[in-house]
């Protein structure tokens, strides 16, 4: 009997990475989704389990090499061939300079770049023999350029960036996709609704992204002929200013 195709996205939060989930599952894929604890993905597994769809939930901490390895290897022996692998762990904190800690510098370094190039790495591993798959990053604006306050997170994020052109001009001419997805702007999400209220008020005239909407891209980015293929493609709402 021949395996479901899977998708993985790593670090399938409650907003853009849950919309990622759900725009693969109802395309008939097996939903691979990470966070750090297992549990915390259950109300995500059982909407897509209700919606018709297929998800498996893992936990685990996408900064262990051993961990990425065992994951990517269980999914492709136990589910099915890794057709998407879609990087979406945040680590988005602000510190001024001197308040930014060794330790703070590295957290946020493992978690948004090491963690990058240990999931871009394992996903290649098994695509490469197929001669196919999309592996999508999510970026930010600190891809772009570094703000005050953000020295850690611009870092990790410049460094995402930079290891998804590598691997696209590497993988590319393999069959391979390789896009970077730079999200500019606030997400319609919990946090921006409770903390940021004078902005979550502008999604009333669409002036923040919808993560539904940013779902639609990636699933875009998948289905790209090959003789048409997008590295970089940023989003943001309307009345966004850049």
């Amino acid at each position: 009997m021949e395996k479901s195709k899977s998708v993985l996205v790593v670090g399938a939060g409650d907003a853009t990475g849950s919309a990622i989930a759900h725009r693969f599952a109802r395309e008939g894929y097996v939903v691979c989704v990470t966070r750090r604890t297992k549990e915390a993905l259950s109300d995500l597994v059982s909407s897509i389990a209700a919606q018709g769809g297929r998800a498996v939930a893992f936990g685990a901490d996408a900064r262990v090499e051993a961990t990425m390895v065992e994951l990517v290897n269980q999914i492709e022996v136990d589910i099915g061939p890794l057709e998407v692998v879609v990087f979406n762990i945040g680590a988005n904190v602000r510190f001024g300079i001197t308040e930014t800690t060794e330790r703070v510098y590295r957290k946020v370094w493992e978690m948004g770049a090491l963690a990058g190039f240990l999931t871009g790495r394992e996903a290649a591993r098994v695509m490469l023999p197929r001669q196919r798959g999309t592996i999508i990053f999510t970026g930010a604006t600190a891809s772009m350029r570094g703000s005050a306050g953000f020295s850690a997170f611009a870092g990790a994020k410049h460094a995402l960036r930079a290891l998804a052109q590598s691997m696209a001009r590497e993988l590319g001419p393999q069959g391979i996709h390789v896009a970077h997805v730079v999200i500019d702007g606030a997400i319609d999400t919990a946090f921006i609704r409770d903390n940021f209220p004078e902005r979550y008020a502008l999604k009333e005239q669409e002036g923040i992204i919808d993560p539904h909407a940013i779902a639609e891209n990636y699933w875009m980015l998948h289905k790209q002929a090959r003789n048409a293929w997008t590295h970089e493609l940023d989003l943001r709402p309307w009345i966004e200013s850049w």
